[in-house]
């Protein structure tokens, strides 16, 4: 029934600050732009190279940010330390200022917010 997954909304208060925040913080790249009308406005942010989900950015002038906000988004990465420093240097508000180990150390995550408070967590397996 289901294929696979194709993107994940989050409602934005700015578009424009989100997608240089998804963009030049997180390294993804913006693979559409989309005025559904005078009134909502959606941006696509994607994993360079990777046409796999999608981070909707959903902004406009009825949309809620309290109406089904998603938890969290996480991205896969390869070295947490590394992604770490990069959020701190930008400034970016921390949950965790160290990985957490989870699984048995299988796993290690970091959670952080982006520009609108929305909860973004960095897993590195």
């Amino acid at each position: 029934m289901i294929e696979r997954m194709k993107h994940v909304g989050v409602y934005v208060s700015d578009l424009e600050r989100s997608i240089v925040f998804y963009r030049d913080v997180l390294g993804l790249e913006l693979a559409e732009k989309l005025a559904v009308s005078e009134d909502l406005q959606l941006a696509f942010m994607k994993v360079p190279g990777d046409d796999g989900v999608a981070v909707e950015l959903v902004w406009g002038k009825s949309v809620s940010n309290r109406d089904g906000k998603v938890n969290h988004i996480a991205f896969q990465v390869h070295d947490i330390e590394e992604v770490l420093e990069g959020l701190k240097k930008a400034g970016v508000e921390l949950e965790n200022q160290v990985p957490r180990d989870i699984l048995d150390g299988k796993m290690r995550v970091v959670f952080f917010r982006g520009p609108d408070g929305e909860r973004l967590e960095m897993v590195e397996s």
